[in-house]
């Protein structure tokens, strides 16, 4: 599993690292208080713990390439440059959201960044990535497909189909597993076989690498490699980022199978931990100050997402049905 001590040189940028992630996991924990109240209607499956992966893997790409998420997807959204209001109000419900208040949370997105609204079907992402690098490569572009899932989704049919299309017509494509060790209550043992998701890489001709997805650093260098080896048309890679979500699996889960030293392991290695410490230190020496007031930016950021969606108009209730299709008489 590849782990890097410190390989961004350029405070600025892993500045802009810690920054993107302090945003995901304030943004997340204001959302847990928000249903809490009352506020959100829907469930939440919060990315609390995660965010070195989606951090790191959008660093390396461009606002033209593709982005598809899971249920757990607000991370991947702001990860990739959906906006903070435009999310809060789709949680909201509400007409602003950015699918007009008819998705929820499992479903946010915004084509205009490249991310497709998530789709909250296990796997069902896999094949939607590997179409849309398809699409690229037809129409001659040097586009970049990204599909994050969780190891659950690695056991499901659609994730095996869209691998072997993707190793076999050699597609712009990354596969970027978040494997935080549970699929809700299942431990990775207890449904695997064989010993990581990236060993299996090898029955469809990809290369497949292990890496410390809370080391946000670590995951940027090997999404860099995978992302040019995309495009310079050397096909697919799968890639394994070991996790963990600070959370339970959703909102009515108390996490009670996991155990507590396990926990606290992890939790210590919290990625804005990792991340801060390294900024604070020799040679980046960022001061207190300046952590303290990256804060307040990120919390007057949520605020305005908030009093936005809240000031926000709900969808007409006569057109509940437009965008839906079914077999009509």
């Amino acid at each position: 599993m590849t782990s890097l001590a410190s390989t961004v040189a350029d405070t600025s940028l892993l500045w802009d690292l810690y920054r993107r992630m302090l945003l995901i996991r304030r943004f997340e924990e204001r959302c847990n208080a928000l249903f809490l109240q009352g506020r959100i209607p829907s469930t939440l499956h919060l990315y609390i713990g995660q965010e070195a992966v989606a951090v790191g893997v959008c660093s390396a790409l461009r606002v033209d390439d593709y982005v598809t998420g899971t249920h757990r997807p607000h991370g991947h959204a702001l990860a990739k440059g959906v906006s903070p209001r435009s999310i809060m109000a789709e949680l909201m419900a509400k007409e602003t959201g950015c699918c007009r208040g008819r998705g929820g949370s499992m479903h946010v997105g915004g084509m205009d960044v490249g991310m497709f609204p998530a789709v909250a079907i296990v796997g069902a992402g896999c094949p939607i990535a590997a179409g849309a690098a398809l699409s690229a490569k037809m129409r001659g572009t040097d586009q970049v497909s990204v599909s994050f899932f969780g190891e659950g989704a690695a056991n499901e049919g659609d994730w095996h189909e869209a691998l072997n299309m993707a190793a076999l017509w050699r597609l712009p494509v990354l596969y970027v597993c978040e494997n935080n060790l549970y699929g809700a209550s299942t431990r990775f043992e207890r449904a695997f076989a064989v010993p990581s998701v990236a060993s299996r890489a090898c029955a469809y001709g990809m290369p497949g690498v292990e890496v410390d997805g809370n080391d946000v650093e670590a995951v940027r260098a090997v999404a860099l490699e995978a992302v040019a080896r995309a495009r310079a048309g050397g096909g697919p890679t799968l890639i394994e980022c070991h996790t963990y979500r600070l959370c339970g699996h959703s909102r009515s889960d108390a996490c009670d199978y996991r155990p507590d030293d396990e926990e606290a392991e992890w939790r210590q290695r919290d990625p804005l931990l990792v991340t801060g410490a390294r900024l604070t230190a020799p040679p980046h020496e960022v001061t207190a100050e300046r952590m303290n007031d990256v804060e307040q930016e990120i919390a007057a950021v949520i605020d305005d997402a908030i009093a936005f969606a809240e000031a926000s108009p709900s969808p007409n209730p006569a057109e509940v049905a437009a965008h839906v299709y079914w077999e009509g008489d």
